[in-house]
């Protein structure tokens, strides 16, 4: 197993460099997203975690299940004891065998089982949030890295560019500086402007390299020639608006919601321990007094059915412990929803706030770009008839290169921004970038493994355990001045005496 996972790991590590090396082809985000969707080591850990957690609903309906198991023994017995006759002793050997049955089903354990399931249930519903809010993540980092190769790409470019330009002006200012119409300073200024220009050229390339490997991490295959990124989702104009949705769909405040569901249910479990509980139990076997006659097993059978009431008296103050630690996890659980809603506040509003201003910012830009190019070229034809000089028109060029970088990044910043506030809403999945993905469903795996080792009269059982169990919430249980969460359950859950 070890040598093929070894096998497996070199075969990633070639096919990335390879993909280093490849030729160039297009690349879409829709395709980046689609290759992450389905290859993103988090994004599959978290699926498989999340397939590892149906398997506690079907551990948790075992206990709706009669259990069987069979028996088998054999033993020895040497008795020693004083004769008759002083000072002699004497013994006796026997040996023996039993085989058997056992049945034993559950009728009712005053919903120790059933609010397992109802905690089981909670807790996938837990996980299926927490699979979104990874998928959010991986689909946000995936975004970024795709947006900020093609700034870096872009900045490049302008960095090739700008070399290009003052090569040529330093070609000129060398051919004017022949003839005499300008000096040697203005030779050098071209000259040192020329070698800024290469040093910018290298710091673009090594971020170039940087944010590619980026790409590949999250990806799984370093970037080629990228398309412009398409138009992301609609985000509300309104804050109210983004706030509303943000706390309805963000899978952070989804699951710690069904985690105080799971919480509960788990108080009133503990409370459940309390009560009596009924198991039916039947045992079916034979017996052997002597090894040596094993006929005997078929000859000596017996059968034995019966029901066990179990009434827990004293525990030494397990049981109590139990509930106050069950009720002070719900209390943390409960506090856990406001801290997601307060953690939700200020992602959105840090999102929205980046939205408004990174969008200004590329107004700007282009603004900036345009009246830098207009004055670049006013300057160059000046100098030509000499109203500018030399250094005036460098300098020139180092404000149309500077508002060409500005707004590069900008626009990378909005594009990120407008995506962060989608993934604050939790808007931002796979499905919604791209409309051709097939959306992983982690219901599937869930129906399909809910029901394994079912029998027909689960549901009996079931219905029968949930009557006169505890109540998941107890208004005893609340203090004397709740907060306000905005919740179904507006109790934080106290242990009594606490």
């Amino acid at each position: 197993m070890l040598k093929r996972s070894r096998v497996l790991a070199s075969a990633a590590v070639v096919a990335l460099v390879a993909g280093l090396g490849a030729p160039a082809w297009a690349e879409t985000l829709q395709e980046a997203i689609a290759l992450a969707y389905q290859t993103n080591p988090s994004l599959l850990a978290q699926r498989a975690n999340q397939r590892a957690l149906d398997e506690t609903v079907v551990q948790a309906r075992s206990g709706l299940r009669p259990t069987l198991s069979a028996s088998a023994e054999v033993d020895y017995t040497r008795s020693d004891f004083p004769a008759a006759t002083p000072g002699a002793s004497s013994s006796s050997d026997s040996d023996g065998a039993t085989v058997g049955v056992s049945l034993s089903q559950t009728i009712w354990t005053a919903g120790r089982t059933s609010r397992a399931i109802d905690q089981a249930r909670a807790s996938v519903m837990a996980g299926r949030e927490n699979l979104r809010e990874v998928e959010q993540s991986v689909m946000l980092s995936v975004i970024q890295a795709y947006v900020n190769v093609s700034r870096d790409m872009e900045i490049l470019r302008i960095r090739q560019e700008n070399l290009a330009v003052l090569q040529r002006q330093l070609e000129e200012t060398s051919a004017r500086f022949e003839v005499g119409e300008i000096t040697r300073t203005d030779v050098a200024q071209a000259e040192a402007s020329l070698a800024q220009s290469e040093a910018d050229l290298a710091n673009a390339q090594a971020q170039l390299s940087i944010t590619r490997a980026a790409y590949a991490a999250v990806v799984g295959q370093s970037p080629s020639d990228l398309e412009s990124a398409p138009v992301l989702p609609t985000v509300p104009t309104d804050f109210d608006a983004a706030m509303e949705i943000a706390l309805a769909r963000n899978p952070g405040v989804l699951s710690a919601g069904y985690s105080l569901q799971a919480a509960e249910a788990a108080v009133a479990a503990a409370r459940a321990e309390y009560l009596p509980s009924v198991r039916a139990t039947a045992s079916y076997g034979g017996t052997a007094t002597d090894l040596g006659n094993l006929d005997e097993l078929a000859d000596r059978r017996s059968f034995t059915a019966g029901a066990t009431l179990s009434v827990p008296l004293f525990t030494g103050g397990l049981n109590r412990s139990r509930v106050a630690q069950a009720l002070e996890q719900a209390n943390a659980a409960q506090i856990a929803v406001e801290g997601e809603r307060r953690t939700v506040l200020q992602n959105v509003s840090s999102a929205y706030a980046q939205v408004l201003s990174t969008r200004a910012t590329v107004a700007a830009g282009e603004e900036a770009v345009r009246a830098a190019s207009v004055a670049a070229e006013g300057v160059r034809q000046e100098a030509q008839v000499g109203l500018r000089t030399t250094l005036d028109v460098l300098n020139q060029e180092v404000t149309l290169r500077s508002a060409q970088t500005s707004l590069a990044t900008a626009r990378a910043a909005e594009y990120v921004a407008r995506a962060s506030l989608l993934s604050a809403m939790g808007q931002l999945e796979g499905a919604s970038l791209n409309a051709d993905l097939t959306a992983y469903d982690a219901k599937a795996n869930y129906d399909r493994v809910r029901n394994r080792g079912g029998l027909p009269w689960d549901g009996v059982i079931e219905a029968l355990d949930r009557v006169a169990s505890p109540p998941v919430v107890d208004a005893d249980d609340a203090p004397d001045a709740p907060i306000d969460t905005q919740l179904k359950s507006d109790v934080i859950r106290t242990a009594p005496g606490a």
